[in-house]
This record gives structure tokens, C-alpha cells and sequence, in this order.
């Protein structure tokens, strides 16, 4: 682990540094503390960097490098993975990715995760806040076999180009195979001397890629894309993006008072064919009686209403507390301020009416929408195959 990417608090705490910052201070980033890690929250204009997504003239780039990386090996590593996550591991070719999650023996959620494939070795993405949790629940089992695990966040960064126009800088900068890799593919192509790892996934409803290289190799790569018409762009847009998106934050959205399938979607990330696994008889039973008790939904506000995280979700009449607010913001596309929401199945239909509160306080009325709310170009591109017959489409 590189001690230069770790810098102490004035609190004596340690915040975990991305190997980019210098490159984000001159271009003059505003850096702000997120789970633990300094990321650019914005770089003079949030407005702007939102545009270059979701406006289609460039594309954003930004620096992922807080998500946890964790690579798995050895012979019995599918064996082990088969028993941990909510996917099928043995489905997953060669050169392919899925989604899964790390459930409890309640059937909770405690990650969701990326399973990127390359010969017999597994690397898992997650999200900054569940990164210890992935790599204990890994790194517990290496005296059990042949199952080894390095955690390579240190060392290996993650860059993200999205937008419309992402495919048009991937091509300028990794050349056409790496702009036309399709979806639930992995490839590995040539970038000044170090290998660079794509994958096509997205962050924000729009096309898009993440990019793993060494963390020896990301300033010069983020600076070619910089140079090209990808637009370097913070968290404050990436956090407006996601939640037009429907994309739940760990801690935030959802955590293990969830069941997992109160949190992902098992079109895509659950396997109910491949056997036992931690937590498998609960999200079965759930999945087998028909559906979740409550679910993560989009709330689309009247028009100039608002309401904060935590604002109770109460049915039309006011009488039933149906849910609660996880996250909100507004949305420029939609001109209005939106919200994720925790939400009891009976009020799940689209354009269900219901009332906020805070403090037993009315605040406004919202509709019940389907995520994501702002719908981009991504669900107009072509399906993604992983080997296993599932898709690995968001």
C-alpha cells in the first residue's frame, strides 16, 4: 500500500488521498471528505460538469479512484465466491463482468459489488463505504484453500468517462476496439507504456466507461482525456446524475437493514439456479412469495416543492407512513427537486400520489416514479452479455 496516497486530520484521523490529486488542484478543484476519502467536489461550475453528461456536447470525467478494489485468485476461488455473493461466479466467462451482492445470513445487504473476470483471477469494485466490509468477508477464507486476496486499491486507480459523447473520447485517447467493448465485456488495451482495463458501465443513465490502470499511470491518462472533450467533474454533479438515476449509495440509501432485494436488482445482480450461498434461503423466500415488502423508488416533487433526507413518506390521505426519503436534489433536467425513497410495495406504482412530512409537519405532495427518473441514452444502447445468460447493464 502507498503511504503517499494517505494524509492525517487535524483530527488525527487518516483520509485516503486519490493518486489524481494534483492533477485535480490544477484544474482547479474544490476538494471536500467523502467515506473517508479528499475527492473533487466540483471545479468551478457543478452546473456545467452536470451538462457535460447529460447534455450530450462533451462528456464528464471523473475520478473513482475512492471505490474499493479487490482482487481474488486461486483454484477454489469460484468455489469460495459461490458461497459469498448472490451471483454465479461459474457463469461468468473469461473477459466478462456482473453484477452480485455480499448478503448476511439475514438475507441484508453488506455490498454490492462488480465482479470483473480476467483468466482465473476476480476483481471487485464497490463503493467506498462497503470496501472493509468486501475485504474481510474476503480475506477471511484465505486459510481455507486455494483462495488468495490482495486489496489493490492503493494501486490501482479508477477513472470514468460518461455521456454521450464518451464513446468519441475513448476513441481519441484507447483507439476503436476500446470505444466499441461491448456491455458485460472486459478488454485491455496499451496506454503510454501501462495496460489500461475497460469495462462499458454506467454511473449516470448515459453511455459510459470505467477505466482501471495503475495508480502510477492515472494522472497521465486523466490528463489525456482532460485534453480531449471529456470535462473533469466532481461529486456535486455526480451526486445529482445518481439519484436522477436511481443509483443507491451504501449508508446513505440503503445498508444492512435492507434486505438485498430491497437494494439491487435481481434481474441483474441474483442467481436463484447455482445452490446455497450466505443468506439464500431468506431472499429466495422473499423472490419465490412474489415480492419485497419495500423497495428503493424515485419521488418527483410538485412543482418548486422540496423536502431533505429523512422527510417521512405518508399515503395521499396522510393516515399511513409509507416510507422514508433517503436522498434528494434537484434535477435540472426534470426542473424540479426529486428524491430516492424507501417504499412500501402497495405504493410502488408509478404515479402513485403521497404526501411528505417532516417533524409531523406537511411539507408538500410527490408522484411515485420508475427509476431511473431521468431516462439517458444508455437504455437505448445494446444489451450486455456475460457469459452467464444474465445482463450487466447498469
Amino acid at each position: 500500500m502507498s503511504e503517499a496516497l494517505e494524509s492525517p486530520t487535524l483530527e488525527g484521523t487518516t483520509v485516503q488521498q486519490s493518486p489524481l490529486e494534483a492533477a485535480h488542484l490544477r484544474a482547479g478543484a474544490t476538494l471536500r471528505v467523502q467515506d473517508g476519502w479528499r475527492v473533487p467536489a466540483h471545479y468551478g461550475d457543478a452546473s456545467a460538469e452536470y451538462e457535460a453528461v447529460r447534455g450530450g456536447e462533451c462528456a464528464g470525467l471523473f475520478d473513482l479512484c475512492s471505490r474499493g478494489r479487490v482482487e481474488v485468485s486461486g483454484a477454489e476461488a469460484v468455489q469460495f465466491l459461490n458461497g459469498l455473493i448472490t451471483n454465479d461466479v461459474k457463469t461468468l466467462a473469461d473477459s466478462a463482468w456482473m453484477h452480485a451482492a455480499f448478503p448476511n445470513v439475514q438475507g441484508r445487504l453488506l455490498a454490492s459489488v462488480r465482479v470483473i473476470r480476467r483468466g482465473d483471477a476476480f476483481l471487485f469494485d464497490t463503493e467506498a463505504a462497503t470496501h472493509a466490509a468486501v475485504f474481510k468477508n474476503l480475506e477471511r477464507f484465505t486459510m481455507a484453500g486455494d483462495f488468495r486476496v490482495r486489496d489493490l486499491t492503493a494501486e490501482a486507480a479508477l477513472l470514468s468517462v460518461q455521456g454521450a459523447r464518451a464513446g468519441d473520447s475513448v476513441r481519441a485517447i484507447l483507439g476503436e476496439s476500446a470505444a466499441n467493448v461491448a456491455r458485460g465485456r472486459v478488454l485491455s488495451v496499451p496506454f503510454q507504456g501501462v495496460e489500461v482495463t475497460l469495462i462499458r458501465a454506467t454511473h449516470t443513465a448515459e453511455d459510459g466507461f470505467d477505466l482501471f490502470v495503475a495508480a502510477s499511470g492515472a494522472e497521465a491518462l486523466f490528463e489525456a482525456f482532460a485534453e480531449t472533450d471529456a470535462r473533469p467533474c466532481g461529486f456535486d454533479a455526480l451526486e445529482i446524475l445518481r439519484i436522477e438515476t436511481g443509483v443507491p449509495r451504501y449508508g446513505v440509501d440503503v445498508s444492512d437493514a435492507n434486505v438485498v432485494l430491497e437494494a439491487v436488482r435481481e434481474d441483474e445482480a441474483v442467481s436463484y439456479t447455482k445452490g446455497c450461498y450466505t443468506g439464500q434461503e431468506i431472499i429466495a423466500r422473499i423472490h419465490w412469495r412474489g415480492h419485497v415488502a419495500k423497495q428503493l423508488a424515485g419521488l418527483v416533487f410538485d412543482q418548486d416543492a422540496e423536502a431533505p433526507a429523512g422527510s417521512i413518506v405518508r399515503s395521499v390521505d396522510g393516515a399511513r407512513e409509507i416510507g422514508r426519503i433517503t436522498s434528494s436534489a434537484y434535477s435540472p433536467r426534470l426542473r424540479r427537486n426529486i428524491a430516492l425513497a424507501i417504499v412500501k410495495y402497495d405504493f410502488l406504482k408509478p404515479g402513485t400520489e403521497v404526501k411528505i412530512f417532516n417533524d409531523d409537519v406537511e411539507l408538500c405532495a410527490a408522484q411515485v416514479a420508475e427509476l431511473p427518473l431521468v431516462r439517458g441514452g444508455w437504455s437505448e444502447s445494446a444489451p450486455a452479455v456475460h457469459g452467464g445468460g444474465k445482463e450487466a447493464d447498469a
